[in-house]
């Protein structure tokens, strides 16, 4: 057997066998340590279970989910890593390589297939900083019976989900992440265990499914509306929320209703707060 793909040694062989460099483009940093990809993996839940990867670059996480979960899916838009993912993974036949944007695919059609056949889905990944928040939006919009969600990013934008009330990290994100999910944090990444280094230190964080997630009716216009009030963060929640209904008159009428002050910035609003006003709004359609 191999060493351990995130080896330093097992990667350079790699990157030299095919001439690879990480492409910028699409935020590719390959972690050299293999006891940071070996804990993601084993606090992901995958054990006995499928594992959703996003992004598997040259196969350093996905192998060690592979030694651990039934079967593994990985979303990779790298075309450039057809040849390299089947050889680095080349010893596991429990490996799914998908060669698409994540953000394009069909996640409820995938989960909801892995589920039958396996009985647990996770997500496990060491998302591109580029574009977390666009891939975190499409998963928890997804509204997919995931039973956990285990992933690296950018230390500034993890400290948004456990961001409290009126803080700076606090937003759209904290929000909407906070309906079906409890944050628990795993552990900081420093930036020397990546080739190449990046400019931040990372941090791993798990999504852990609520055992009594809150009830919102309309979960996908609860969202978006959240997303409109914390569109722009200098602005005012009126400022922002009317140009989301298209109408100043209704929306000072609903945040009055709401009682919201019209001078209140959306990191001063709790969850009950948008629950609220979505509960305004919505009345509002139906007089």
């Amino acid at each position: 057997m191999n060493k351990p793909i995130a080896t330093v040694a097992r990667t350079n062989e790699i990157l030299k066998r095919f001439d690879l460099n990480a492409k910028k483009t699409f935020g590719q940093n390959f972690i050299i340590e293999p006891r940071i990809v070996e804990k993601i993996a084993e606090s992901s839940q995958c054990q006995d279970g499928a594992a959703i990867e996003i992004g598997p670059g040259i196969g350093a996480l996905t192998e060690q989910l592979a030694l651990r979960a039934r079967h593994v899916t990985c979303y990779e838009i790298d075309e450039r890593l057809k040849e390299v993912l089947a050889y680095s993974l080349e010893e596991y036949d429990n490996v799914e390589i998908i060669f698409e944007d994540f953000l394009n695919c069909d996640l409820k059609t995938k989960v909801t297939e892995l589920k039958e056949k396996y009985g647990k889905v996770v997500i496990a990944a060491n998302l591109p900083y580029y574009i977390t928040t666009a891939l975190l939006f499409k998963i928890f919009e997804a509204k997919v019976p995931l039973d956990a969600i285990t992933v690296m990013m950018q230390k500034e934008v993890a400290d948004r989900f456990t961001a409290k009330v009126s803080t700076k990290d606090y937003n759209a994100l904290s929000i909407i992440s906070s309906v079906y999910y409890d944050c628990v944090p795993v552990m900081k990444i420093p930036r020397t265990i990546f080739n190449p280094k990046p400019n931040v230190d990372s941090a791993v964080i798990q999504f852990r499914v609520k055992q009594n997630p809150l009830n919102i009716e309309d979960e996908q216009g609860f969202f978006e509306m959240v997303k409109a009030c914390f569109k722009q963060r200098r602005k005012t929640i009126y400022n922002n929320y009317r140009e989301y209904l298209k109408d100043s008159d209704l929306a000072q009428e609903i945040l009055n209703e709401a009682g919201i002050e019209l001078s209140a910035r959306a990191e001063t609003c709790t969850m009950d707060d948008f629950i609220r006003l979505k509960g305004v709004q919505d009345e509002h359609k139906y007089i």
